[in-house]
């Protein structure tokens, strides 16, 4: 891979991480002031279903985790296995992609 496509990725892996960190928190967070609230799951489905923002916010949230996942294991791979070139990159994009599918389906069921 060119330099220039090594950047990209560079800058991908970051801005993932930042997304990562800021949608962890805010998961975290709410799960935390949930269960001190004495919501049980069913509860807190009910008040999930249906939100557009809470669709959102998850849908980005498993976008960035697929990528960043992705991203980081085809790093890992190189360096440690030596999967290298096209065929390897193509396969940590799908890798990425269905990744993000399981938790886009996942938040869509939450919406549901």
């Amino acid at each position: 891979m060119s330099a220039r496509g090594q950047t990209h990725l560079w800058v991908v892996q970051r801005v993932t991480a930042m997304l990562l960190a800021i949608a962890v928190t805010v998961h975290l967070v709410t799960i935390v002031i949930a269960v001190r609230g004495g919501l049980t799951a069913a509860e807190i489905l009910a008040r999930t279903r249906g939100s557009e923002g809470w669709l959102a916010f998850y849908c980005v949230f498993a976008l960035a985790a697929g990528l960043h996942g992705a991203i980081g294991l085809r790093a890992i791979a190189a360096e440690t296995l030596g999967l290298r070139g096209r065929g390897a990159d193509l396969a940590w994009v799908a890798i990425g992609l269905l990744t993000a599918a399981f938790g886009i389906r996942a938040a869509i069921g939450l919406y549901a």
